[in-house]
């Protein structure tokens, strides 16, 4: 008997998985999370085989549970379950540690045989996913991406205090058009696609100051 942990920020969808699971002879649901943080407690509390794991949720996202999950209970296998399959999130996802990357769309036969072979501590992969990562390896390696400048960097610090494009155009004194630049140009050499990936990976790398707590 496989046992599956649920994680998805929307109700229907973990109705859904649930109801179809619920009727599998092998695999047995141990319990539902609607975010990273509730995951996390639940791991540790029902020590599933398989973790069907959602990327994007509040509070903690799918990549930062995949990676304490993994790191506290490696026997526990993550297999993340999104609609997303950009290049990014793939990589943040393996990266984590994830065992496989499956698609929403996926057939249900597929998915079932794939937390199977998850459990086995197979890898699994959907199709379009697989290709993806087999191209990026394909692809050489770019040069290193050159350092934010001092005023991409004022621009992000703004975007940290949750500042809107306008506000930071007008505290900055550049036009809003100017400031949605500074950030295209930040996501291409942070090699994120969102404003809050921006934020995090230049506290990591120290390009911004921490938080105070």
């Amino acid at each position: 008997m496989v046992r599956v942990l649920v994680v998805d920020d929307h109700p229907v969808v973990r109705s859904g998985l649930i109801g179809m699971l619920a009727v599998t002879d092998d695999i047995e649901v141990v319990g539902e999370a609607g975010d990273g943080e509730e995951a996390l407690a639940l791991v540790d509390a029902t020590r599933p085989d398989v973790v069907l794991m959602d990327l994007r949720m509040p509070r903690r996202d799918g990549v930062s549970a995949t990676g304490a999950i993994v790191s506290v209970y490696p026997e526990t296998k993550v297999l993340v379950l999104t609609t997303y399959d950009t290049d990014t999130d793939i990589l943040h996802a393996v990266e984590a540690g994830a065992a496989g990357y499956l698609l929403k769309d996926t057939p249900h036969a597929e998915l079932l045989d794939g937390i199977r072979a998850a459990a086995r501590g197979e890898t699994v992969l959907a199709p379009p996913v697989a290709a993806r990562l087999m191209s990026r390896l394909r692809t050489p390696a770019a040069p290193a991406a050159a350092q934010p400048s001092p005023r991409e960097l004022e621009v992000l610090a703004a975007v940290a205090r949750g500042l809107s494009n306008a506000e930071i155009g007008r505290e900055l004194f550049i036009g809003e058009a100017t400031v949605k630049t500074h950030l295209q140009r930040l996501f291409a050499k942070l090699d994120v696609d969102d404003r809050t990936r921006a934020v995090t990976v230049a506290i990591e790398r120290g390009l911004l100051p921490s938080p105070r707590r």
